[in-house]
């Protein structure tokens, strides 16, 4: 059985801990990592997205963050980044090639295989600063389908607009742009 610590509005554990069905059964706060990796080719910043397993108990088939996960009972966010990034795209990283770069809250309900799914997180997000090539990705394939490079600039367009093959949390992109604009103005 999956647990997470169920946490404060600022990500903060609160001693408490919930099984993973109950905690998106009845939307109980808990955290996530999420793993941006990014590039820049032809000019342009690309991220790499993954696309989900229809398999996945929320938004199957769907283009979402580079890699993300819930962070389990006891665990911290850099870390679990770490473990996230390995299990589902095979990329090893230390904990140190991660750069925070913020965090912001998923909160939703919406029915999937016919059963409500109410997702309550904070989320913590990382950028990973090593070169990637998708072809090198070894993706879980129970976990995602594959992986590509998109436009950062269409990608965050295509979520503004709620684009159905996409379900990347505009938040978490947000998190990532206003991260590299800080960056690029230094």
């Amino acid at each position: 059985m999956e647990l997470f610590d169920v946490c404060d509005a600022e990500g903060n554990p609160t001693g408490e801990t919930v099984d993973r069905e109950t905690a998106h059964r009845e939307g109980v706060r808990h955290r996530t990592a999420h793993v941006w990796i990014v590039r820049e080719h032809d000019g342009r910043t690309q991220v790499l997205l993954q696309k989900r397993s229809m398999n996945k108990d929320s938004f199957p088939g769907q283009l979402d963050t580079s890699s993300a996960g819930h962070i389990p009972a006891g665990s911290e966010p850099r870390e679990s980044a770490v473990r996230e990034l390995k299990e589902e795209l095979g990329i090893e990283a230390a904990e140190e090639e991660l750069e925070y770069a913020g965090q912001f809250v998923i909160r939703y309900e919406k029915e999937f295989h016919g059963r409500m799914f109410r997702d309550n997180e904070v989320a913590s997000v990382f950028i990973l600063g090593k070169p990637v090539r998708a072809e090198d990705v070894k993706i879980q394939e129970e976990e995602l389908e594959s992986v590509g490079w998109y436009d950062l600039e269409e990608t965050v367009r295509a979520c503004e607009r709620r684009d159905p093959a996409y379900c990347v949390p505009i938040g978490g992109l947000k998190v990532l742009v206003d991260k590299l604009a800080g960056e690029r103005a230094q």
